[in-house]
C-alpha cells in the first residue's frame, strides 16, 4: 500500500495546480483521474468551446471580408475536419498536463477514487484504464477536486437531450438545434451553432437571458441574440421531448412545438460528489456540495476540497487559485491571496460579454452610485454594415469615486475587462481613469473617455 503526504482526487485545473505546488514544496504527492487529464475545462469545457467560438468567428470574418476588398466565397463549415483538429489539440494538452505533473514529482493514478475513511482511498478501474488493478492508498491529507457534472432536467423524453459534455464528440453538426437555458453555456453554444450554420432556438424561463448579470447587459444581450438570427422563446419552460421520423419534437409551455435534430440541456452544473464515499469518511455536504471553511477544510480534519465541488465560484481560474493557496497553506505558507470577489467573467457569445465587480443592482444595495455608459457601433462593423452596438458601463461609488464594477458587450470585451479587473481590484477611482490618456482608435479607450455620468442612483433603502 502506497502512502502520501497529500493525495488529490481529480486532475482538473484546480487539482493539478494543488498537486504541483504541494510537490514543489517538498510533499510526497499522488493524484488520481478517472476520465480526462486536465479535467472538464481542457477536454469538454472552456478550451474546446473556445476553439468552437473561433471556428464560428472565422465564418463571420469570411462573410465580412468582401466589404474590405477580399474576393472570397463561403463554402460552408466542415464539422468533421474541425473535430479532427480540435481533438488533436486536446490530446496535446492532455500530454502537457501529464508532463507538468510528472516533472513536479507527482505520482499519477487512473481510476475511480472512493474514500474509505479520512486517510484511505480505494481506486478501482475506470474508462481510462479499464484493465487496471484495484489499489488502496493512504494519505495524511486528501484534497477533493472532482469538479462538476451537467444537470439534466426531469421531464418526459429528457433522455433524448444532449448535455454540454456530449457536444465535443458529436459525429456531425445538427442543422436544427434547440437549446434549453440562457446562462453561459446556453448562450455560448447558441452563438457557436448559429455561426456554423445551424438553425437555433433558445428556450429559457426568465424574461431576459443571463440571470445574475447587470440588467443593462441582459437587455442588450436579448437584442443581440435576435441580431444573431437565434429564435428566442423566453418566459417558457420545456414540457416534453418526443422522437419523430424527422428528429425530435420539443413541446413548450407556450404551446409551441419545435422540430429539431437535437436538444441541448444547458441548465447548469452540479458538484460531482456521487461515488466519492463522502458519507463513509464523514464529509459533510449541504445542498449537494461539499462544505468547507475559509481554509478549504471539510468537516474531516484530514480532508480538504476545492473548485466546483464546493460550489462557490465555479470557474477555472478560481479553482486554480484555490488549489495554489491550499497547497502553500499546507506545506509552505506564503500569505498569498487572491481577490475572489472581483473575479472577472465572460460569456463568449458573438459579440462577447464580460464583467468584473458589482452590477448596478448589487452595488445600489449599499452605495450611492454614478453610472457611466457608452454605446456605439464598432469601427470594424461599419464597412460590412453589420448591426449591433458595443456597450460599456462603469459603476462608480458616488461618494468616493471608487470603481465598483465594469461591464462590456462588444469585440474583445473579455480582453479589455481582464485589464479593467486590475483597476477594480485595486480600488482605483474614476478620476484615475480620467487622468489616463487614451489609445486611439480602440474600443478600450471609451473606458477612459467617459466624462459625465448618465445618471445618479441612490442606494436602496431598507423599506424598498
Amino acid at each position: 500500500m502506497q502512502e502520501f503526504d497529500l493525495f488529490v482526487i481529480g486532475a482538473g485545473s484546480g487539482g493539478v495546480r494543488c498537486a504541483r505546488i504541494a510537490a514543489q514544496n517538498g510533499a510526497k504527492v499522488g493524484i488520481v483521474e478517472r476520465r480526462h487529464w486536465g479535467g472538464t475545462c481542457v477536454n469538454i469545457g472552456c478550451v474546446p468551446k473556445k476553439l468552437m467560438v473561433y471556428a464560428a468567428e472565422a465564418g463571420r470574418a469570411i462573410h465580412d471580408a468582401p466589404a474590405y476588398g477580399w474576393n472570397v466565397t463561403e463554402q460552408g463549415h466542415d464539422w468533421s475536419r474541425f473535430m479532427v483538429a480540435k481533438n488533436k489539440e486536446i490530446e496535446r494538452l492532455n500530454g502537457v498536463y501529464v508532463s507538468l505533473l510528472k516533472r513536479s514529482g507527482v505520482e499519477l493514478f487512473t481510476g475511480d477514487a472512493r474514500l474509505v475513511d479520512g486517510q484511505t482511498i480505494s481506486i478501482t478501474p475506470s474508462v481510462l484504464e479499464p484493465d487496471a488493478e484495484p489499489q488502496t492508498i493512504k494519505a495524511k491529507k486528501i484534497v477533493l477536486a472532482a469538479g462538476s457534472t451537467p444537470v439534466r432536467l426531469d421531464f418526459p423524453g429528457a433522455e433524448h437531450a444532449l448535455v454540454s459534455d456530449d457536444l465535443f464528440a458529436l459525429p456531425e453538426r445538427p442543422n436544427r438545434i434547440a437549446i434549453i437555458g440562457s446562462g453561459y453555456i446556453g448562450l455560448e453554444f447558441a452563438s457557436i451553432f448559429a455561426g456554423l450554420g445551424s438553425d437555433v432556438d433558445l428556450v429559457y424561463r426568465q424574461p431576459l437571458p443571463l440571470k445574475g448579470f447587470d440588467q443593462d447587459l441582459r437587455e442588450r444581450m436579448r437584442t443581440l441574440i435576435d441580431l444573431r438570427g437565434i429564435n428566442q422563446h423566453h418566459d417558457v419552460t420545456p414540457l416534453k421531448i418526443e422522437k419523430t421520423a424527422d428528429g425530435l419534437e420539443l413541446s413548450l409551455s407556450s404551446g409551441n412545438v419545435l422540430n429539431v435534430d437535437a436538444v441541448l440541456m444547458a441548465t447548469g452544473r452540479r458538484p460531482a460528489i456521487d461515488g466519492l464515499g463522502l458519507d463513509a469518511a464523514g464529509v459533510h455536504t449541504e445542498k449537494g456540495s461539499v462544505t468547507v471553511n475559509e481554509q478549504f477544510a471539510t468537516s474531516v480534519p484530514s480532508i480538504y476540497a476545492i473548485g466546483d465541488i464546493i460550489n462557490r465560484y465555479n470557474l477555472t481560474p478560481t479553482a486554480i487559485a484555490e488549489g495554489h493557496m491550499l497547497a502553500e497553506e499546507l506545506f509552505n505558507p506564503q500569505g498569498r491571496d487572491w481577490s475572489f470577489e472581483t473575479t472577472p467573467k465572460a460569456v463568449f457569445f458573438s459579440p462577447p460579454l464580460a464583467s468584473v465587480g458589482l452590477s448596478e443592482e448589487e452595488a445600489r444595495e449599499s452605495h450611492d452610485l454614478e453610472i457611466y455608459t457608452a454605446e456605439f457601433t464598432p469601427m470594424g462593423q461599419t464597412l460590412p454594415q453589420r448591426s449591433g452596438k458595443c456597450f460599456m458601463k462603469l459603476v462608480v461609488d458616488g461618494r468616493s469615486g471608487v470603481m465598483l464594477g465594469a461591464h462590456m458587450i462588444g469585440p474583445d470585451a473579455p480582453e479589455i475587462i481582464q485589464i479593467m479587473a486590475v483597476a477594480v481590484t485595486a480600488g482605483l477611482t474614476k478620476a484615475e481613469l480620467d487622468r489616463t490618456v487614451s489609445l486611439h482608435p480602440t474600443l478600450a479607450e471609451e473606458f477612459v473617455t467617459m466624462r459625465l455620468p448618465d445618471r445618479k442612483v441612490s442606494r436602496a433603502r431598507a423599506h424598498s
